[in-house]
Order: structure tokens, then sequence, then C-alpha cells
């Protein structure tokens, strides 16, 4: 796995952490003309982190690589003669940068079901495109039974993406609510942990942004959710939250709630029920993907 992210040794992969090609504060024709999303000229950091790659490819000789959102490692690494699936995000992708990746990819994987969400841009690549549903670390995992508790737990979850909230706005639902057990786990100020398995499964309602993870996690959970799409580029959360709003799978919302708005929200997500998240496709999502990725390597 090459990432410029740090990230924890897991048995039987071998992880290459690249530099970073944000540092400074000058970054000319990061474009290269509109061609792609960053290229800057004079960049270190980007010249030493395509060099590792092309390195990398160079010595173990992949039969496929995948490559998660990066237009410019899709091209190096199709340049260097591997096939590349590119992993497919939600949102407005038509702009030129992301056209030119997904009609250089030997195959396209989305994390979401087909059914429920086919963006437009997509369709003329159905033929090298297989949904394979929502992919979450958690698929499998049983569920701990939740608390003899007769109050709705509310769990606040914010992902390590970031979003404009702080627990400030989780206690003053609490102090305005306290019919509910409220709880967070990253919203800045407040817990972080490693595992929120159990505490997602045993919360009687998630409130969420529409990440791809976080919806996975907790249509693993069966959770009845309330989404609150965060701002990102190409409008990726929000074409998720329509994609769940319109399947019936969560309530949703285009900015935080109103204090007195919660009880209704919460008794509308608790009436969708649980089953509901089936149709997120999450159990064997990840199997599925891998399938896909051995046919494309052989």
């Amino acid at each position: 796995m090459l990432s410029s992210l740090s990230i924890e040794a897991q048995p039987g992969v071998a992880t290459v952490r690249l530099p970073r090609d944000d540092d400074g504060d000058d970054f000319p024709d990061a474009t290269a003309n509109g061609t792609l999303h960053w290229a800057p000229l004079g960049n270190n950091g980007l010249r030493d982190r395509m060099a590792m790659i092309a390195e990398w490819v160079s010595t173990h000789r992949p039969t496929v690589m995948v490559v998660d959102v990066s237009v410019e490692v899709t091209m190096l690494v199709r340049l260097l003669g591997v096939p590349v699936i590119v992993v497919a995000m939600p949102g407005e992708r038509t702009d030129p940068p992301h056209e030119l990746a997904y009609r250089v990819a030997e195959h396209i994987l989305a994390a979401w079901p087909e059914n429920l969400y086919e963006p437009p841009w997509l369709v003329p690549h159905a033929a090298k495109t297989t949904y394979v549903g929502g992919i979450s670390r958690f698929d499998g995992r049983p569920r701990p039974s939740p608390p003899s508790d007769h109050r709705p737990g509310v769990l606040v979850l914010n992902g390590s993406g970031g979003a404009d909230l702080d627990v400030s706005a989780i206690t003053r639902c609490a102090t305005a609510h306290p019919e509910f057990r409220w709880s967070s786990l990253g919203v800045a100020g407040g817990p972080w942990v490693e595992d929120p398995w159990p505490q997602l499964c045993t919360a009687d309602v998630v409130v969420s942004s529409a990440g791809q993870s976080s919806v996975a996690d907790i249509a693993a959970a069966g959770r009845p959710a309330i989404i609150i799409a965060a701002e990102r580029p190409f409008t990726e959360q929000r074409a998720t939250a329509r994609a769940l709003e319109r399947a019936g799978l969560a309530v949703v919302r285009p900015q935080w709630p109103d204090l007195a708005d919660w009880p209704r929200l919460i008794d509308d997500a608790r009436a969708l029920g649980s089953d509901v998240w089936e149709r997120w496709r999450t159990a064997d999502a990840a199997a599925r993907a891998a399938a896909v990725i051995e046919r494309v390597a052989a």
C-alpha cells in the first residue's frame, strides 16, 4: 500500500509512506492548464512522490494497481504499463481530469449499490464499472447488545475528514433534550476512539456526515441515521445524501438542525427501522471488490 497517510501496519500488508505534495505557499499551474487536479510546477514533494511510485512499480512489477481518487497517480501508473483500477467517488465528476482517469482505467469500482445511485457520468463507462456496495471494515463483525436504558441513545459521529462541528453543539442538544442519551465520537473537543463499533451498534440513532466510510459503517451496524452532508469538492457528500434520502435509508438534512427539531427527526429516523440498510449492500462488499481486482490482475 502506497499512501502519504500514516497507516498502521497490517499482517501481510507492506506499506510505503509517500511524501506530501501540498507543502508550501506557491503552487504554479497546479492543474496543468486544466488537464489534472494537482501537479504544481517545481514542487519537490510531488517530484519525490512520483519518483517513489515509479521506482516501486519498477521493482515490484504489479499486475494491477488500485488507485483511490488521484488522477495524477492513475496516469503515471498507466504510463508505466500497469492496468489501473480507479475507485469512483460520488458527486459531479464531469470535469476533464476525472473523465481522463475514467477513460484510461482498466476497470472502475464504485462502493455503493448501482440500483440506488448510478451517476450519469459513469453510464458511458458501464461496461467496465462494478458497483460492489458500501465497503466497511466492520462487515461481518458481531453486534454487541444495547444497554438497558429507557432513554434512546443518540451518537453523533464525525470522521477524520472534519466538519464544522464541535462538542459544544452536542452539549446544547443534551441540555435541551435530556430525554435522549447524547454522546459523540470524533467531534472536535470530544472523545476519539480507534474502534467505534461498540458505540455505533448500541446507539438508537446515529447522526453523521455522508462520507463513504461513515455511511458504510452505519449500514453494517444497521442503525437508524440522520445524515447531514458536509461540504466537499464536487458535491460528493450531497450526492450520497440525496441517494440515501431517495431510497428511504436515512433522514437527511442539509445542515445542522435547530434544537427544537431533534425529537421529530429522531422519531423519523427510528421509524425507518434497521433492515433498510441491507439495500446498501455492505455484506461481502470487500470480497466483491477483491474478486474484481483479482480478475483484472489475471
